[in-house]
């Protein structure tokens, strides 16, 4: 039964385990010297095996039926071994029992492999991260049952054409899963987030390649809306009649001055506010969508703010910030009290600090980027506009330089 110099297949009665009068056949697979073995499930009376052989005795029609299946077995693993050295795979006796049994790789499932990766990171992603993965999961799934009639798919079987398939899935408005439609930003990131788990699979070395390589995420440009000073202005003096109002009023500007996102805010305690080098009250925390560490400075205005609410509700919690949707609902209302013509959100505000507040007040972008929390330059870049009266004040500048510059010459 040796089928090459390395490997070799052996079947073989375990009389320990005996029931009865019979016992189990198990076959033993050996690769390089390597040997693993598992039972086939298959029982056959102990005085009917011929242990040199390796087969049942005689030609009576039980045995001529446990030959025959332990021959087919055999060419079974035979050619799992085969497509293991096709394939150019590292062989062992357990990579080829893992193919004959249907655990290895290439049976890795799509939704294998999402669960695999959510049960990964549930610790290191952070809670709306992993959201939004459940969320492209649903479409994943909607798609398989819909457009494959399939309740999963294996991951050598996605291609290229899965990929824009799927993303026509996302585009058709019949499709979707909520009452929110879906813009081209919205169907990029499901993409994306398919795009990353492949990634993974490939690292796992579950498939050999990524089927996005010639596949382009197209997310679309758009302006973000901030804050000019006078907007500014006007929103942090005009008078509030409710609690409410003056409450969001003061977290959005605190956001402003600080450029602390919503969820960064609302985790903000007492504990934040440290000592700087300068000797100036900081806050200093952890992001919490990427757990980069911290550390702002803060301006006049944001410590107004605080010492405003520094016996707030007697507890430890620095300002009022209220759920996101709420925070959201009462901005836009604000907004048209001051007659500010913008879809004001939470995140405005932050656009507002990295734009108007510091970028447009001469903050290095590297300097802008630590405050944000942002692990990549490159993030940082999305929010430097140059405004005009700044980019007016810089070139009059230079003009200055130049026209001292031609006096000096001449």
């Amino acid at each position: 039964m040796k089928t090459s110099r390395t490997f070799k297949i052996l079947f073989r009665q375990v009389i320990a385990r005996r029931k009865n009068e019979t016992a189990p056949i198990y076959v033993r697979i050996t690769v390089n010297g390597k040997r693993t073995e598992f039972s086939l499930g298959l029982y056959y009376p102990i005085n009917g095996w011929d242990c040199k052989m390796s087969r049942a005795i005689g030609r009576t029609s039980n045995a001529r039926i446990l030959n025959n299946e332990l021959d087919s077995i055999y060419v079974d693993i035979v050619e799992c071994y085969k497509q293991l050295r096709k394939e150019s795979k590292f062989i062992t006796a357990q990579t080829v029992k893992a193919r004959y049994l249907g655990t290895d790789n290439n049976q890795a499932t799509l939704l294998g492999l999402v669960d695999y990766h959510n049960g990964k990171m549930k610790d290191v992603l952070t809670e709306g991260t992993l959201k939004n993965y459940r969320t492209s999961t649903k479409y994943i799934k909607a798609f398989l049952s819909n457009k494959l009639k399939s309740s999963d798919v294996y991951l050598e079987q996605i291609g290229y054409s899965f990929i824009v398939d799927f993303e026509q899935y996302l585009r058709n408005k019949d499709n979707r899963l909520s009452k929110q439609e879906l813009n081209n930003n919205g169907i990029m990131k499901h993409i994306e987030r398919l795009n990353k788990l492949m990634n993974l699979a490939v690292k796992l070395e579950w498939i050999t390649k990524n089927p996005f390589l010639h596949y382009d995420v197209k997310f679309s440009k758009y302006s973000r809306p901030f804050l000019s000073p006078n907007e500014m202005k006007e929103l942090e003096e005009i008078k509030l009649n409710t609690d409410k109002y003056k409450n969001v009023r003061d977290v959005f500007i605190f956001s402003c001055y600080t450029g602390l996102s919503y969820i960064d805010m609302k985790q903000l305690t007492k504990n934040n506010i440290v000592y700087g080098i300068d000797g100036n009250k900081w806050l200093s925390f952890y992001r919490q969508k990427n757990t980069e560490p911290v550390k702002v400075p803060l301006l006049d205005k944001a410590l107004e703010i605080l010492e405003k609410y520094s016996d707030y509700d007697n507890s430890n919690k620095l300002l009022p910030v209220y759920s996101n949707q709420k925070m959201n609902t009462y901005i836009k209302e604000i907004a048209t009290i001051c007659e500010i013509n913008k879809n004001l959100t939470c995140h405005v505000a932050r656009h507002t600090f990295a734009t108007t507040v510091t970028l447009s007040n001469g903050v290095p972008i590297e300097t802008v980027s630590k405050l944000l929390g942002h692990t990549k330059l490159s993030t940082t870049q999305i929010y430097a506009r140059v405004m005009e009266d700044k980019l007016g004040k810089d070139i009059s500048q230079l003009q200055s330089i130049l026209n001292t510059d031609a006096r000096n010459v001449s």
